[in-house]
């Protein structure tokens, strides 16, 4: 599938134009953006020394999200945003139509990296900057997103404003959410407080980036740059690519350049409540003893077990005793648990034998050798994000592969949860993945060499332009 030379200013073999105008002369200027965005913030948003901590709607998220709102109107773009503070950067084409988008989201988890989600949004900055320098005129509009709290580190559902954007979850259920910790500050009390309460719904049908089946004319092709996958969407309301780094080893360790992402495994998050009873450490004997706390342990630890045994992962990151007290055994613990699995129906049997194992553990009804059999404690589960396994649309996937050309490429699952997930409910979809150094990720080591940023980039705008060139054929212009 080739681009019709008339999408560009001369007429030479489009993908040597693209790949000397990327490599030559905007290889680095992706990557200074990118560090200048981390590196310009106030002194607060910046608590580890090589990372980024911008939680999403805090003061330095306003920052990066005025920066992308200015040099977005700067390169010709309409921006528009939403009740969630989405925001939408579109560039017309010839004709009028729905958008080829590309996104991510420039929030980062307490102490993240400067490279996921920041790179999928900065590249496509540059695609929308080489096609206003290079007077190149696309077919139909295309555009970038910046989508709200993708990483659900301060609101604590990931993907929360694409899913209301999908119809997947409730505007109000969205807008009530309380950030992690004693803070106790909403959603909209932040979107409102930082200027980013749009007026525009929030909703697919107010804000369309892609045409939707069965006419398939409008895909969303994810681009993402992420450590070990590069996050970018690009989403049309013929197309949503995400680019991103891969968050994970493979490609580094394959000496790969492209992730070729196919689609995302499923997970579902929950939080886990144990109750017991508090009581005095010195003077309660361990037989006498509801210790949530203990309980909790052995829950995870169990958790990890048959996680394993299905071929899935398990992972706890939020741990809350009750009361924190030296010498008060506790008699509350919430946890978070996180649940994953390629397969939908396998994730529910790894659910289904935790819960089980879960009620004769903290019964006491299994004990490990050498283990006091305590009183028993009462276990609570409460399922807050569900998200079943994803396929990309096979369209935008070829737009990708063919735009890797000279690249060492590999088609892959995505491990982690992005955008893409709920942007391929209502428009096809796609994502590119670049090297991560290690695999690292939701780290402040977390690090995507120029070259690989240079060639994510470099996909990305190949596969929103070829996306584009099929819209065109589609059409018959």
């Amino acid at each position: 599938m080739t681009v019709p030379d008339d999408l560009y200013c001369k007429a030479c073999n489009p993908d040597v134009t693209l790949s000397m105008r990327l490599s030559l002369y905007h290889t680095l200027s992706t990557y200074i953006t990118l560090r200048n965005l981390a590196l310009t913030l106030p002194p607060h948003s910046t608590s580890t020394d090589t990372g980024m901590s911008r939680l999403s709607l805090s003061d330095a998220d306003k920052q990066a999200r005025d920066w992308f709102a200015a040099t977005a109107r700067e390169l010709g773009c309409k921006v528009r945003i939403d009740a969630m503070g989405n925001t939408f950067a579109v560039r017309p084409g010839r004709q009028a139509g729905r958008p080829t988008c590309a996104g991510s989201h420039l929030d980062t988890q307490p102490t993240g990296g400067r490279y996921d989600g920041i790179l999928g949004v900065c590249a496509g900055v540059e695609m929308l900057r080489v096609l206003k320098e290079e007077a190149i005129e696309t077919e139909f509009p295309v555009g970038v997103v910046n989508w709200t709290n993708e990483e659900g580190a301060r609101f604590p559902i990931s993907m929360v404003s694409s899913g209301v954007w999908a119809g997947a979850i409730p505007l109000e259920t969205a807008h009530s959410l309380k950030e992690v910790g004693t803070g106790g500050r909403t959603m909209k009390q932040e979107l409102e407080r930082i200027g980013y309460l749009g007026e525009m719904e929030a909703s697919y049908t107010a804000m369309p980036i892609g045409v939707p089946p069965p006419p398939r004319h409008d895909r969303i092709l994810a681009g993402f740059a992420h450590s070990n996958a590069l996050k970018t969407l690009l989403s049309n309301p013929t197309a949503d690519p995400i680019y991103h780094p891969e968050q994970g080893p493979h490609l580094e360790s394959t000496n790969r350049h492209i992730g070729i992402v196919r689609g995302v495994q499923a997970y579902r998050w929950h939080t886990i409540t144990v109750r017991g009873r508090d009581t005095h450490t010195g003077t309660t004997a361990l037989p006498l003893r509801a210790d949530a706390l203990l309980t909790a342990a052995k829950l995870i630890l169990a958790s990890h077990r048959i996680a394993a045994a299905h071929g899935g992962l398990a992972s706890t990151g939020i741990l809350t005793p009750s009361p924190s007290s030296v010498n008060t055994v506790p008699g509350l613990v919430t946890f978070s648990l996180d649940i994953r699995h390629p397969d939908d129906a396998t994730l529910l049997r790894m659910e289904a034998a935790m819960q089980t194992e879960f009620a004769a553990l903290a019964s006491g009804a299994q004990l490990a050798a050498g283990e006091v059999r305590g009183r028993p404690c009462g276990v609570s589960w409460r399922l807050d994000a569900p998200s079943e396994a994803v396929v990309f649309d096979a369209d935008c996937v070829a737009c990708v592969r063919a735009s890797c050309a000279g690249l060492a490429s590999v088609e892959m699952r995505s491990g982690a949860g992005h955008d893409s997930v709920f942007t391929s409910r209502r428009v096809p979809t796609a994502m590119v993945f670049v090297p991560c150094r290690d695999g690292v990720s939701h780290n402040p080591a977390e690090y995507c060499k120029k070259e690989d940023c240079a060639n994510g980039a470099q996909v990305l705008m190949g596969a929103v332009l070829r996306y584009d060139g099929l819209r065109r054929e589609r059409a018959g212009a």
